[in-house]
């Protein structure tokens, strides 16, 4: 897909991953990026992704206002940190912003795609969709399920026309990592690239129309050694995570 001449949509697009993104696209002159947040601000449309009914006023404002939608990016996203014990409330909460708010964008979407014979579809998944993210059980869940709502998408409305990637960083420097609580939080502090480095990925994978965009290139050889030994990989998992709560 190339941006030019196209009207995106992103949301979460008022910092981190999203903000990256808009700033990427504009230098591609699209016909009209239209960005979206939780909060208002200028330039940004106010929009709890959390709300079906906010995903499809969205939707429906910048098909009346741009006359279609040729990319939409399901950008945000939040952490919800702990285990098993997490409250269902917040089990709840991660849930509809890291999963339903996918579905619902994609339910709002695919009559209008259908209709133009096509749309691209991006969702900001995460590492942690194809692997586990260390402490944070809800994150990692909800992610899984975003990935395999992503790939049942591609699969399914193929035919539609419809195409969709689905972006999957490691640590990305933003406020969602720098606000990690537990002790592994230096690490991914270090090991973590910038968001602008994303956003060039991102353009670079739908050009290429690529389903996995992967802005750390090592996840892909870390996703084919869980599935070549994943009990192995549980293993090296495990010793990982104890080496870096200890240092």
């Amino acid at each position: 897909m190339q941006l030019t001449g196209a009207v995106a949509v992103i949301t979460g697009a008022a910092r981190g991953i999203g903000a990256a993104l808009a700033r990427r696209f504009e230098k591609e002159n699209p016909a009209a990026l239209v960005l979206s947040d939780l909060e208002p601000a200028p330039g940004i449309l106010a929009a709890d992704v959390s709300s079906e009914h906010d995903i499809q006023r969205l939707i429906a404002h910048t098909i009346d206002t741009h006359g279609r939608i040729d990319l939409f990016c399901s950008n945000a996203g939040i952490l919800v940190e702990g285990g098993a014990g997490c409250p269902d409330a917040e089990w709840d909460r991660i849930w509809k912003v890291n999963v339903m708010s996918h579905v619902w964008a994609a339910r709002a979407l695919l009559p209008h795609f259908r209709q133009r014979g096509g749309g691209y579809f991006l969702q900001t998944v995460s590492a942690a969709g194809l692997l586990t993210a260390p402490g944070s059980a809800p994150y990692s869940v909800s992610k899984h399920a975003a990935l395999a709502f992503g790939e049942w998408l591609a699969i399914h409305h193929r035919r539609d026309g419809v195409k969709v990637s689905c972006l999957c960083p490691q640590f990305v420097r933003t406020g969602m990592v720098e606000s990690v609580q537990s002790p592994l939080r230096s690490w991914m502090v270090d090991t973590s690239i910038p968001p602008e480095a994303v956003a060039e990925t991102v353009v670079e994978g739908l050009a290429a129309e690529q389903f996995l965009i992967l802005p750390h290139p090592e996840v892909k050889e870390y996703f084919q050694r869980k599935a070549t030994d994943y009990d192995r990989w549980l293993r090296g998992m495990d010793r990982l995570i104890r080496e870096k709560e200890g240092g």
